[in-house]
């Protein structure tokens, strides 16, 4: 694409100079950490799956012995595999048995790493081999099922009942839609446990699981057989289980996950240590298995003004990329959020957004942009509804965007009905189809509202970055730079679950991702 607006270089290299120091800081503050969730990660990794007589998932019995133990900085992998050495049992056997009480784990001689590593190598591997096989699966269906045009179509199902999930995801494909994103169940993110099975009774959403991905990853290839286009599942890779959804997505073949460490500190309250951890090895699992992520920075204009925040949501931009790119993740997986949320009543305001749009995609050309649609201002008058939803479609057609999260003209209505989402797909076929072309026929005028909007836009961005390099990330996030929402970084849900690494800890999978990736 064509640079339709002059970028200030010098902005653009200390915007990005301030984000490599703001993300050395961040690593530099979790390196010797771990968590509760990347070990039932591990846990996972290493076969471990379903639950105990109770109803608890098997990581999470495993995991909460060792850490009653006191002995968790060892690693849930130093366990395991020391079980092994011990028992001879299988991973999946070890769960089990302690969930039945039959041992603590911890109660074990303990053998060198040396003995460990020898016993586990060939668990590793063979769980390793699972997550190529699944890439290799969507490479070749995504060949076969070649997908239409940017910006590609993003349509939510939200049911609470997997099975009628995919109906509706059916329908939205065979109307159109290239990507389904089922909406995870109201709080979900707040489970320090990942539900198991099938599950029919969400709450504005439909819960995690691995049985609910592996459902709709099956009717999604259905559908694609059917259409002839590949369609992309979604999920949520966030909250308390971060690292876990994002194997188990890995697992069943989901081709995006939201994944935001930011987003959960700000609105789900979720420790910053805890979150910024986890997501580091939810990015690197992602990233290894080919899943395009996708962040929130929509999110903060919900709750601070679009036109005079505007440079928050660039500034987290920059940063979410440079900490997607140390866990290993190529530019074109990093799906970086924006949102089309100036209020409509202000002048000129389309033209505000088409400077942000355009600015977003200038900055970040080789990441697949998400953007979001009008939510906060958006009205029960229907007609009104839908047609800014469809200047939010002209927006991103105008400005080569990637990932297009179709607006609802029944938005602040109730949740969509299938016909609502047909409505949607329509209007954006209408707008992309006639306007396909059209950025490639514009110039903006060098010294106009568009073009000053986004000098402005870019300068507070760096501005922000370079504070933010002074204090560190944690207090801008304490001091509520961003969303106007402050948090502590000892505070939050889940620290008790943060803990420091013993000279025992391996975490093996990581230094294959770390491999294959070429992450030093």
């Amino acid at each position: 694409m064509d640079c339709k607006i002059k970028i200030d270089n010098d902005l653009l290299s200390r915007s990005r100079k301030a984000a490599v120091m703001i993300a050395d800081k961040v690593e530099e503050l979790i390196k010797d950490k771990t968590t509760t969730s990347v070990e039932r990660t591990i846990a996972r990794l290493m076969g471990v799956d379903g639950v105990d007589s109770q109803g608890v998932p098997l990581p999470n019995v495993l995991v909460d012995q060792i850490k009653k133990s006191g002995k968790l900085e060892d690693g849930v992998f130093y366990w395991i595999g020391n079980a092994i050495i011990e028992t001879g049992k299988t991973p999946q056997e070890i769960a089990r048995a302690i969930g039945n009480g039959d041992f603590l784990i911890t109660d074990f001689p303990e053998y060198t790493n040396e003995a460990i590593l020898s016993v586990t190598e060939s668990v590793v591997l063979d769980n390793v081999s699972i997550l190529d096989e699944v890439a290799e699966e969507r490479a070749k269906r995504q060949i076969q099922y070649p997908e239409g045009p940017a910006p590609l179509l993003y349509v939510i199902v939200a049911t609470g009942n997997i099975y009628e999930d995919t109906v509706q995801a059916k329908a939205a494909a065979k109307q159109g839609a290239d990507i389904i994103a089922v909406i995870r169940s109201t709080a979900q993110s707040l489970l320090d446990y990942v539900p198991f099975g099938p599950t029919t009774e969400g709450f504005g959403g439909t819960y995690a699981t691995q049985e609910n991905f592996r459902i709709m990853r099956e009717a999604l290839d259905e559908a694609s057989e059917e259409t002839g286009r590949y369609i992309q599942l979604v999920n949520y890779a966030s909250g308390l289980c971060m690292p876990e959804i994002a194997v188990m997505g890995a697992f069943e073949r989901l081709d995006m996950m939201l994944n935001d460490a930011i987003y959960g500190i700000l609105f789900r309250d979720i420790n910053i240590n805890r979150t910024f951890i986890d997501q580091y090895f939810s990015r690197m699992i992602n990233a290894y298995s080919g899943i395009i992520i996708n962040t929130g920075e929509d999110n903060y204009l919900t709750t601070s003004d679009a036109v005079e925040e505007a440079h928050t949501v660039i500034a987290s931009q920059f940063i979410n990329e440079e900490l997607a790119v140390r866990s290993g993740m190529p530019k074109k997986l990093i799906g970086l959020g924006h949102a089309f949320e100036i209020n409509p009543d202000i002048e000129d305001g389309f033209l505000m957004e088409i400077a942000q749009a355009q600015l977003v995609r200038q900055l970040f050309p080789e990441c697949p942009i998400k953007y979001m649609p009008p939510t906060k201002h958006m009205t029960g008058n229907i007609f009104k509804g839908q047609l800014m939803d469809g200047m939010f479609n002209l927006a991103s057609v105008m400005t080569g965007q990637s990932i297009q999260l179709l607006g609802m003209m029944t938005e602040a209505v109730h949740t969509p009905f299938i016909q609502d989402r047909l409505l949607s797909i329509e209007n954006a076929e209408y707008i992309f189809n006639n306007a396909r072309h059209l950025q490639d026929e514009i110039v903006f005028k060098p010294d106009g509202i568009i073009q000053n909007r986004a000098d402005t836009v870019l300068k507070e961005t760096t501005a922000m970055l370079e504070t933010i390099v002074e204090k560190g990330l944690m207090k801008a996030i304490e001091d509520g730079m961003f969303a106007g929402i402050s948090r502590s970084p000892g505070g939050g849900k889940g620290a008790d679950g943060v803990v420091v690494k013993s000279m025992n800890y391996r975490n093996p999978f990581m230094d294959i991702f770390k491999r294959g990736l070429g992450v030093l």
